[in-house]
């Protein structure tokens, strides 16, 4: 079960997991789409199935927040579901408007701290990676700026392009293309390494600030009480998977890469998640924007 629809980066990630687990499995792994109110009703569809392995929830980092911009829901966000291993992590990257007043990252504090509220910032709505992106470079930089929410990436793409809005953070499998033809500003990519694919564009780190590292992880789920032996023998497959050559590649041309094996188990997953989540909850609170 994916709870965005087809087409997207999560959708992507999906096909190409449930291919790869399914020539473990010698099975197909069937997709369906369930989008609708920020992921949560694919999520809840699979927090009321039945827990015996055949039914799996595939979600971003809104499994972190979740819990906190949601102050009303039918499930637990964290006890209806088992976690089955980490998947992969996109990173974002930080752009403006191809005129914006700012030729480095350090430029870009300095502009934000001066003008605030006078700058837009664009994202795809709240909760959305871009959103939440935004709100950590704010709280880092102590600086407010006025969010603009659009239905989704492109929206907010076309109205940066044209000037319109002053700045974006969002998936580098969003703005690479933007950032190789020179039709946007970009700064810093907001991973601890540069990345291949933009080798010229710094961290944020060597930009100069520390602490605004996200990037838009994938975990696998299913329904708690699901029997250990299947939660077992599921992180086998997707370990399984994210070494298969093909998936390894496909990734790459998007821009990002699997996690390393001992991120792709049960354990390992929980601990990044619930860490994840007492990240985001403070930064949510004290924007004091929810989803519902």
């Amino acid at each position: 079960m994916v709870p965005f629809a087809p087409g997207g980066p999560t959708d992507t990630v999906s096909r190409l997991v449930a291919e790869a687990m399914g020539r473990d499995l010698g099975q197909n792994v069937v997709v369906e789409n369930v989008g609708g109110a920020g992921g949560t009703l694919g999520s809840n569809r699979v927090a009321q199935a039945r827990p015996d392995g055949h039914t799996l929830l595939l979600h971003h980092i809104g499994m972190a927040t979740t819990p906190t911009l949601y102050r009303r829901l039918p499930y637990d966000p964290v006890a209806a579901f088992e976690p089955i291993g980490l998947i992969t992590e996109v990173p974002m990257s930080l752009i403006a408007r191809p005129n914006f007043p700012a030729n480095n990252l350090a430029d870009v504090v300095a502009v934000m701290r001066q003008r605030r509220e006078e700058l837009n910032y664009a994202n795809a709505g709240i909760g959305a990676a871009s959103h939440l992106c935004g709100l950590l470079l704010m709280s880092r930089v102590d600086a407010p700026m006025t969010t603009v929410p659009f239905r989704g990436t492109g929206p907010a793409m076309q109205e940066l392009l044209a000037g319109r809005v002053d700045l974006m953070c969002d998936q580098t499998t969003n703005t690479t293309e933007q950032i190789r033809g020179n039709s946007v500003r970009a700064y810093a990519v907001t991973t601890p390494q540069r990345l291949p694919t933009l080798p010229d564009l710094p961290t944020s780190a060597e930009a100069g600030l520390t602490g605004f590292e996200v990037s838009v992880w994938h975990g696998l789920y299913a329904p708690r009480n699901t029997p250990a032996p299947i939660i077992a023998r599921l992180s086998q497959s997707l370990q399984t998977a994210l070494r298969d050559p093909r998936l390894i590649a496909r990734f790459a041309e998007l821009g990002t890469a699997p996690v390393a094996q001992d991120q792709a188990t049960p354990a390992a997953h929980r601990t990044f998640w619930l860490a994840d989540i007492a990240k985001w909850r403070p930064l949510i609170q004290a924007a004091g924007q929810y989803a519902d």
